[in-house]
């Protein structure tokens, strides 16, 4: 089973949420339609700008803290990496 690893965004370079799954698609829709995370809902966090793929639940709970404790300046990194323009990767998945 794969665990996905993502991070949400409200816009370029705006408020990042880091986050953990196994179901991709079904929680960036619950983050889209408001139905989780006070924060997320706080801040309009929707856009999936980022994501992983472990296929160990150990490494991707490792994964997410590791971010989740990066500067963000590392995070924009990581995410401009692979998505230099911030699209919203939901619409692909």
């Amino acid at each position: 089973m794969p665990y996905y690893v993502y991070i949400l965004s409200n816009r370029k370079n705006g408020v990042l949420y880091t986050g953990i799954t196994v179901d991709l698609l079904k929680r960036v829709y619950e983050h889209k339609e408001r139905f989780v995370s006070s924060f997320t809902q706080k801040y309009h966090v929707q856009q999936l700008v980022y994501y992983e793929i472990h296929e160990d639940v150990n490494a991707a709970i490792w994964r997410e803290k590791q971010i989740k404790r990066w500067r963000r300046s590392w995070k924009i990194r990581l995410i401009e990496e692979t998505n230099p323009d911030w699209t919203d990767l939901y619409k692909n998945l």
